[in-house]
């Protein structure tokens, strides 16, 4: 599965009702490490395959999203699980293999 991307408008069908884990990458077209990063998430979704969700939520078209969960620095991710919000440091990196081996 590829990542998806997530609106302020599909945000409660895709992430809020979703049964899996639900990784949320926060990001902006201009944001140099956002598209240095961007590469390694879709390799991430694609490793997970149906395990878990992985989107992204571009922060200039989706602003309440962004307040919502006070994303002042980006790239930045949110992990959610059955709808516990676990917020990441602003400077965690997705090891591929890390995040998989914790889907197992």
């Amino acid at each position: 599965m590829s990542d998806i991307t997530i609106t302020d408008a599909t945000f409660e069908q895709l992430v809020l009702k979703s049964t899996k884990p639900v990784l949320v990458d926060f990001w902006a077209v201009w944001c140099g490490p956002c598209q240095m990063q961007g590469p390694i998430v879709e390799d991430v979704a694609r490793q997970i395959g149906d395990k878990a969700v992985v989107g992204k939520v571009n922060v200039d078209e989706n602003h309440s999203l962004a307040a919502k969960f006070h994303i002042h620095s980006i790239p930045n991710f949110i992990l959610l699980l059955r709808v516990k919000v676990t917020i990441l440091p602003t400077d965690f990196v997705i090891v591929p293999n890390y995040c998989h081996d914790k889907l197992k």
